[in-house]
């Protein structure tokens, strides 16, 4: 590291741990303020249901789109929760310089180590494919090529949109004062559903365009193997990079049993949820919300950790009580705004009392799960780290999986308790 990286470093540390020392109060209203302007990016959740509805031509060609398009969007949720938790500790060290050029070899090594990642779930999540259709439904061997096609030609696009996107919000909120733990992954959250969205859309319609759609899929697919294995061979002897790729193949595992416990309960709820419109059309918001408020916790909480601000124990979460009050509260605020938006989405008209049941069940909901997922971030920071990992190889990419569980079941508990 040059001396104006270690200069640039010391003061961003020296300004994270002075943070330490403003009134709770104070850091409860910053948070709140922070985290209503990142969670309004949530809205955005309908947009990509929206699309998915708008091209459903598409998937009667792929009756089975439907099944992996949630492995796609939760496995990008993971990635880019890994990515942006990384980069937003790396600005806050000094580690990595808010420029887009001439930026440090770490970040170089993080972007890198980003490409090998996609690459790696991309593989995982088409063998699995491969071997539940062709072993469990039969399906020919050339429909299930085509399953795994449209995986890593999905999430490689999404690769060139998603990150590159991810960068410019990381700079431009350091740069103008706003703490990128708070702000970034939450916005990333939706707009990485609606670029990955389109990008699968895409990916479909390329593959059954004709001989040279599906032959320009393979192409793409070969150019994105090649390039990823061209880093890793580059990068090999990189600490940093082999590290991250060891700890991360453990977070893709447990990802993948957390996804499909995620599936099953989502197959409980369905008729209760169908019965509901307004809830049905928000789903989406919901769950991302949820899950954003759980980032901001895991990622100021690394970042402290990293920084030497914050004790390695769980006890020392009543120091980031005043972090997690706003990120709840700026959550239970727009909890009340979906509650309005939805019933005119559905019904295109809204009745007092409607309104106030679904207000009711909405905050139960925030209540119930926003806590859960605040502390579940808070533990698996303070733990991973007491056991010499990198937190950010394992806070929000779980956390971003197991908030659809906790959000899912929460939610069937709320509404069969309204509903009774």
């Amino acid at each position: 590291m040059t001396t104006n990286s270690i200069d640039e470093a010391y003061s961003l540390t020296s300004k994270d741990a002075s943070a330490e020392l403003i009134p709770p109060k104070n850091r409860f209203v910053e948070t709140f303020k922070q985290s209503f302007l990142a969670l309004s990016f949530d809205l955005g959740g309908l947009l990509a249901g929206s699309i998915l509805l708008i091209f459903s031509d598409v998937l009667s060609f792929a009756p089975w789109a439907l099944i992996i398009y949630p492995s796609i969007i939760s496995m990008r949720g993971v990635i880019g929760g890994f990515f942006s938790g990384r980069l937003s500790t790396a600005l806050h060290l000094g580690t990595v310089r808010p420029s887009l050029l001439n930026n440090t070899r770490s970040f170089r090594v993080l972007v890198c180590s980003t490409v090998i990642l996609t690459l790696q779930s991309s593989l995982m999540m088409g063998a699995l494919a491969y071997f539940i259709n062709v072993s469990l439904w039969g399906t020919r061997i050339i429909e299930s090529l085509s399953i795994f096609s449209a995986i890593l030609t999905t999430m490689g696009l999404s690769l060139l949109f998603v990150s590159p996107v991810t960068i410019g919000i990381s700079i431009l909120s350091f740069k103008r004062g706003l703490d990128p733990d708070i702000i970034v992954y939450p916005i990333m959250s939706t707009l990485g559903d609606i670029l990955v969205t389109l990008c699968f859309v895409f990916s479909l319609r390329l593959l059954f365009s004709g001989l040279l759609g599906s032959l320009s899929t393979w192409l793409f697919d070969a150019a994105f193997i090649s390039f990823a294995v061209f880093l890793l061979a580059k990068y090999r002897k990189s600490e940093g990079l082999s590290r991250t790729v060891r700890e991360f193949s453990l977070t893709l595992l447990v990802v993948t049993l957390i996804v499909n416990l995620t599936g099953n309960l989502l197959g409980r709820i369905s008729k209760m949820i169908g019965k509901r419109s307004e809830i049905y059309v928000l789903y989406p918001a919901l769950i991302d919300t949820i899950g954003d408020v759980g980032s901001i916790v895991g990622s100021t909480t690394t970042t402290k950790l990293a920084l030497g601000t914050v004790d390695s124990s769980l006890k020392a979460i009543r120091k980031s009580l005043p972090e997690i009050g706003g990120a709840c509260l700026s959550s239970a605020v727009w909890f009340l705004f979906f509650s309005l938006l939805s019933l005119y989405l559905a019904h295109k008209i809204i009745i007092l009392n409607d309104l106030l049941t679904l207000a009711a069940i909405l905050s139960s909901l925030n209540i119930l799960a926003a806590p859960i997922m605040a502390t579940v971030s808070y533990s698996l920071a303070v733990l991973t780290f007491r056991n010499g990992l990198d937190p950010d190889n394992f806070v929000i990419p779980c956390e971003s999986s197991l908030s659809d569980n906790v959000t899912t079941a929460c939610l069937l508990l709320v509404l069969y308790l309204f509903t009774r």
